[in-house]
């Protein structure tokens, strides 16, 4: 046996032995194609059979976002900003013969009360957010030579890491950065557990009740201006009150009955827009379930965010590479007291 077949062996056996040729891949010399794990590539090609039909569809992984059904963007904001900030003003006046009167004066007053304005600011860092994505100029002429488009898939990655990042930084905000979301927001103080609560074994006018305290409480906080318009609950006490009937005839399931007859639909002249959302589930105190009332409304709460850009397509040996890049904000809750938290549902 000659030296060169002696080397191959030992190199397949795995034993290193000095001037022996490297193998970098697996392959066969009698021209028919191997199937193992050294033979597939990263761009996605596989040995596929004569009888074999290939689904030829990108199967992304399973993941949802729900931030754009729940929240108003602030769209001002642009990638030279740092900060988005707003201002709440509050204003103070004194009545005419009563100080806390009406403003009345007399024909011949010659001291009249004037309104006192207060403007407070507040800011919130807009953050930059980025994600390079590359391959190789042979990576990309396989994939298209196959019909799958690594380019593509991986433009499609990208897009759904930055919808979910958006998602988190919308509803919990980010424990890095320090700061809270739509859900745990830490300026919201209108937050206790429910009247009844553990609505696994609760009536539906139990559960009748919880909710018309909530937006009742979130209405007198408001000076009876707002009556919240959204409620959100956790999927499962979602999913509870969907298939929960309001009585043994099966006319109605209560979230239709919760829908008709809470008070928001009263004030604000359409039904309660009740929604299921992940982010709730054990959101509350010792891990207990939440449920949220707010008004969607721009000028009410909104998440400053800047679009997502691209640098120029960097053509860096025989890679090709480019970056994408944007700014995410901090939800703006310019209006605690439109929104309300109960636990332990």
């Amino acid at each position: 046996m000659s030296k060169h077949n002696q080397s191959l062996i030992a190199a397949a056996a795995g034993i290193a032995i000095a001037g022996a040729p490297a193998i970098i891949r697996s392959r066969t010399r009698d021209a028919m194609l191997t199937f193992d794990a050294q033979t597939i590539d990263s761009t996605g090609s596989f040995l596929i059979g004569e009888l074999e039909r290939l689904d030829q569809t990108l199967h992304m992984p399973l993941a949802s976002v729900t931030w754009s059904r729940d929240i108003d963007l602030r769209e001002d904001v642009s990638i030279a900003d740092e900060t988005s900030s707003f201002t709440n003003s509050s204003f103070a006046a004194a009545g005419g013969a009563s100080p806390n009167g009406k403003s009345w004066i007399g024909k011949d007053a010659n001291a009249i009360a004037g309104i006192a304005l207060d403007i407070g600011k507040t800011a919130n860092p807009l953050t930059l957010w980025g994600m390079q994505i590359g391959w190789t100029i042979p990576e990309l002429e396989s994939a298209q030579k196959l019909g799958r488009p690594v380019d593509q898939q991986k433009f499609a990655g990208m897009q759904l890491k930055h919808n979910m990042d958006v998602d988190e930084q919308v509803y919990i905000g980010d424990t890095v950065l320090g700061v809270t979301g739509l859900v745990n927001n830490t300026l919201v103080t209108n937050l206790s557990n429910a009247v009844t609560g553990g609505w696994g074994t609760a009536t539906p006018d139990q559960i009748l009740a919880d909710v018309n305290e909530l937006l009742t409480s979130v209405w007198a906080a408001s000076g009876y201006a707002y009556c919240p318009s959204e409620l959100r609950l956790p999927p499962a006490k979602f999913g509870a009150i969907v298939s929960m009937k309001v009585s043994s005839a099966g006319n109605i399931s209560v979230l239709e009955y919760l829908k008709q007859n809470t008070i928001s639909n009263s004030i604000n002249g359409r039904p309660l827009n009740i929604q299921p959302l992940k982010w709730l589930y054990q959101r509350g105190t010792s891990n207990a379930d939440r449920m949220m009332a707010y008004t969607k409304e721009k000028d009410k709460v909104r998440f400053p965010m800047v679009p997502l850009q691209r640098t120029p397509l960097e053509y860096r040996d025989i890679r090709q590479l480019t970056t994408y890049f944007g700014r995410m904000g901090v939800v703006e809750v310019v209006y605690p007291e439109l929104i309300g938290y109960r636990d332990g549902i």
